[in-house]
């Protein structure tokens, strides 16, 4: 693989990582959020999902953004019976949310993007280094 190519494809890892860390950063932002009525729903956790393209022009294949899904799982509870948006048993939904694991996939975003700029940077080691050895 020429170096061009694999800074081509760290740069789509970079993007990719952004992308998701952002979604993140939505969610921790978000995740004390509750429902404003009695039948609206909080704030639904959001996932980042990738998927690999091959770019025929160049025969690179990159990481690209898939869709974003929403978790399915349950809304927590909160008993609030003084809360407008409770209900009759006086119950508020909260957000899907859990702070541990979105700072666990913020970590694991954070070392994947470190791994995508130390594989550029290799890469531009080494064509500084070849075009030293053609002076």
């Amino acid at each position: 693989m020429d170096l061009q190519k694999a800074m081509m494809s760290s740069a789509s890892g970079l993007r990719a990582q952004s992308v998701r860390m952002r979604v993140i950063s939505e969610n921790i932002a978000n995740q004390d959020s509750v429902a404003t009525d009695k039948f609206s729903d909080p704030y639904r956790r959001k996932i980042v999902t990738f998927r690999t393209e091959l770019d025929h022009a160049t025969g690179v294949t990159t990481v690209e953004v898939g869709k974003l899904a929403y978790d399915q799982k349950k809304f927590g509870q909160r008993y609030d019976p003084g809360n407008p948006a409770s209900d009759d048993a006086g119950y508020v939904k909260t957000s899907n949310v859990n702070g541990l694991i979105e700072m666990m996939d913020m970590r694991q975003a954070q070392r994947t993007y470190q791994s995508n700029l130390n594989a550029m940077e290799g890469s531009r080691r080494m064509a500084s280094m070849t075009l030293e050895l053609l002076r």
